[in-house]
């Protein structure tokens, strides 16, 4: 529908009414399980009522579907403009099924202000759909924003022991990347005639000059929230110090936004800027994928080892987007949703070891499988996964990366593919040393196998994992008419003649 709430607003608005009705039953920690099960309801009925968008989703045409359109600040031309296409839209499920985790994953970890902590999970959703849905450029920048304000909560309240520097740095870094963002926008405003309209941006002459300063705007906006290298330091800290929950959304779909930022803006609207400064993002993807992963290699704290992981992988999916072919684009669009399950996963599963023996230094575990063979098994597949295993979701997207960018530079191609041993060197070692071998000490010889709650999320991520790994067929049919389109629209120059 193009008029009126629709599909897209129920997305945004049921998690964070949901949010607001948890938050509103207040801070008495007596009525947590009530707190926990109304929680979990606004965050099921948010991945319910997104299941229309695939479902209803028309794979054969790349004009934006679901669209929904009000005056909001009509002084300014300001619209409520929602709408998504095959790039978008995939993301909106991946956020809504992550929230339904989380909320599982903090069913009992979280004692003290459960309220506020399932409130500021749900709202976020809302606000990270909005996001992935905006078609306005206020209405994007407001989201994109907004969507800071809960995970800075969450990693401050109920973060590690330097939580409030983590935080900080996280916040600022990644508030100060967008300013020149909002910069850009306003300039985009005028040069188009006085319209925020993200697709009419798109069609707007500019001068190399002009694309080069856009260009510049937009990717310091997006790379700080990948992150890439250089502007990375934030992450590690982050997730170090962020809860389980907190790393799971940071993973599974924040740094998401950054990427999916170069393809909606930086891609459709500075074409001709993009392809003079590919070797700038290709040069940072590339010491993503090969200097980040030795930086993995030597870490001794699990998350900080996935963390590490995580930007290398996200590296991978720039260089795709640099490509500037259809392999490479929908690789890298695969191998987001991909990491979004995998690095959930993963840093869930630290969590369980976690919450059992409050360490995460690969030096305090050993012999894991011996107490807990359930989880070792779960724990398996994953860091294949994440290893870029064929059958896995985690090689598909690499795969295709690696094809498209033969097609450019061999070289390209080769340095991408050393994230497949560098990314199977850090995670299968880091699994030997936790899982196999003799039980180390006391702590884990009194482990006990996960319980059913942590099985439920963990097979859940894992169905994922391998449904995309063996058949990524309906994915990538969903992208294709959109990422072609795109492709279509960066051929076509936006210079004045």
């Amino acid at each position: 529908m193009l008029e009126g709430i629709g599909i897209l607003s129920l997305t945004i608005w049921v998690p964070i009414v949901a949010g607001l009705l948890v938050l509103f039953t207040g801070s008495d920690d007596r009525n947590a399980d009530g707190q926990r099960t109304l929680a979990l309801i606004g965050a099921v009925l948010g991945f319910l009522v997104a299941i229309p968008l695939w479902t209803g989703f028309d794979a054969t045409t790349s004009a934006m579907q679901f669209e929904e359109l009000m005056p909001w600040i009509p002084a300014f031309n300001i619209w409520y403009h929602l709408g998504v296409d095959g790039i978008s839209m995939p993301f909106i499920l991946l956020n809504s099924f992550t929230t339904v985790l989380v909320v599982i994953a903090g069913w009992r970890v979280i004692q003290t202000k459960v309220a506020q902590y399932m409130a500021a999970f749900l709202i976020q959703s809302g606000l990270i759909n909005g996001v992935f849905a905006g078609l306005d450029g206020i209405l994007f920048y407001v989201f994109f924003e907004a969507m800071l304000i809960p995970l800075y909560l969450i990693i401050g309240m109920w973060g590690g022991p330097n939580r409030v520097y983590a935080a900080i740095k996280f916040f600022l870094y990644t508030l100060l990347g967008s300013l020149l963002m909002l910069v850009a926008m306003i300039y985009l405003f005028f040069v188009s005639g006085g319209s925020f309209e993200i697709l009419e941006w798109q069609r707007v002459g500019l001068t190399m000059t002009a694309q080069m300063f856009l260009f510049v705007a937009f990717f310091f906006a997006f790379a700080v929230k990948v992150p890439m290298w250089p502007v990375h330091t934030w992450l590690p800290d982050a997730h170090v110090e962020a809860p389980t929950g907190g790393s799971v959304v940071l993973a599974a779909i924040t740094l998401k936004v950054g990427a999916y930022g170069f393809l909606r803006f930086t891609l459709p609207i500075v074409p001709d800027a993009t392809h003079q400064l590919t070797w700038l993002i290709v040069t940072f993807s590339l010491i993503a994928v090969v200097y980040i992963g030795l930086v993995a290699l030597v870490q001794s704290d699990m998350k900080k080892l996935i963390a590490y992981s995580s930007i290398a992988h996200m590296g991978f999916v720039t260089l795709g987007f640099m490509l500037f072919n259809a392999l490479g684009i929908e690789g890298g669009l695969v191998q987001m949703i991909s990491h979004g399950f995998v690095s959930a996963a993963l840093f869930l599963c630290i969590g369980v070891m976690y919450d059992r023996v409050h360490s995460r230094q690969i030096s305090d575990y050993g012999g894991v499988a011996n107490t807990m063979p359930k989880f070792a098994a779960l724990f398996m597949l994953f860091a294949m996964a994440n290893s870029g295993l064929p059958g896995t979701s985690g090689f598909v997207g690499e795969f295709m990366v690696i094809l498209g960018a033969v097609k450019v530079n061999f070289w390209w191609a080769a340095a991408a593919a050393l994230t497949l041993i560098f990314g199977a060197a850090y995670t299968l070692w880091m699994y030997k040393r936790v899982i196999f071998g003799k039980v180390a000490n006391d702590h884990v010889a009194e482990l006990q196998d996960i319980d059913g709650r942590e099985f439920l999320m963990l097979a859940l991520l894992a169905v994922a994992v391998l449904a995309m790994g063996l058949y990524p067929l309906p994915v990538t049919d969903v992208m294709h008419t959109s990422v072609n389109s795109l492709l279509a629209h960066v051929a076509q120059s936006k210079l004045i003649p």
